[in-house]
């Protein structure tokens, strides 16, 4: 995945700026672990003109290999090193809230991603049936720039700017892992854009249907899924059936159309459709042919491009075939 840095810093930027994360030239400690999110927080919001030092809290779980994800920090960051006492219980919640103990009395930041937020809105859905996600800035002051930024996208702006990072071969055993290696992958067979909608929800975001019933002019068209379409046309509002190639044969609603002409489609009707060739508006062929106002919207056209070239039942065209 390749990425522009000066883009990803730009959304950044626009993130730090809408919810005031960061006061401009202001000093901010990064919280770095080695991975690809907290080496991306870092150069980032140093390209950004910010004055940035880093910490790296060490908690010893991993033996050599904790050891040497410090001195990674160390070197490649100038991180200051503190090596944290394992609490009794070592949960993630603990451990989370031991490294949060640490450089109180500065601003503070954290790589968390728009990843880390789809797999947070997910377990409190599962864990507690509330979709709250991930805080921009939470109670202790503690920021988030990276939350617009996806994990997959850090690893690529690593490696534009040639800035290495380490891998946490722990990370498949947590809960955020299970959600990531086997519950996600599951979702996304479910829904292309699953992992998005659960971003939506976590910012509060409007649905797009709902911004389309929201607004009050002009007119808008939204894809719904499972072949639907919800419509706006001004102060109306419907739905139809999503457009679908005419490839051989296709059914609509009570209709069997047919043809084998390439670049054919098969939707419904819209204001000011007209006949291809012919100044004449597929409104006024309903008007015509006596069909009521309340069939007009599921009518079939067949169309290529903008232009209607057929309506099924009423005009017909060579190569084409209707019947209900």
């Amino acid at each position: 995945m390749g990425v522009d840095p000066a883009k990803i810093r730009g959304r950044v930027e626009r993130q730090i700026r809408e919810h005031g994360l960061i006061d401009p030239a202001a000093e901010v400690t990064a919280m770095v672990s080695g991975g690809a999110d907290s080496s991306c927080l870092w150069h980032v919001l140093r390209e950004l003109g910010y004055r940035v030092s880093a910490l790296h809290v060490n908690h010893g779980l991993r033996g050599a290999e904790s050891e040497a994800d410090a001195s990674f920090c160390r070197e490649a960051f100038g991180a200051e090193v503190v090596d944290a006492p394992v609490p009794e219980r070592p949960t993630e919640d603990a451990l989370r809230d031991l490294r949060y103990s640490f450089a109180t009395d500065r601003l503070r930041a954290t790589g968390h991603t728009a990843s880390d937020q789809v797999e947070t809105v997910l377990y409190r859905l599962v864990a507690s049936g509330t979709a709250t996600g991930i805080k921009p800035k939470r109670e202790d002051g503690v920021v988030r720039p990276l939350l617009t930024v996806w994990r997959e996208e850090t690893e690529a702006y690593c490696e534009a700017v040639g800035l290495e990072f380490r891998l946490d071969s722990s990370n498949r055993e947590t809960r955020r892992g299970l959600i990531r290696e086997e519950i996600l992958p599951l979702l996304r067979r479910l829904h292309p854009g699953a992992e998005q909608n659960l971003l939506r929800l976590a910012e509060g975001r409007p649905s797009r249907l709902e911004e389309l019933l929201a607004a009050t002019t002009g007119s808008r068209r939204v894809d719904l899924g499972d072949g639907l379409t919800a419509v706006r046309e001004y102060d109306r509002v419907w739905l139809e059936q999503t457009p679908v190639a005419l490839e051989g044969r296709v059914r609509w609603g009570e209709w069997t159309i047919e043809s084998e002409l390439a670049g054919l489609k098969v939707r419904s009707w819209r204001p000011g459709d007209r006949l291809a060739g012919r100044r004449k508006k597929i409104q006024d062929v309903f008007v015509d042919a006596k069909i009521p106002r309340s069939e007009r919207e599921a009518w079939p056209l067949v169309v290529r491009g903008r232009e209607v070239v057929a309506v099924p039942g009423i005009v017909d065209a060579p190569g084409i075939r209707a019947e209900r």
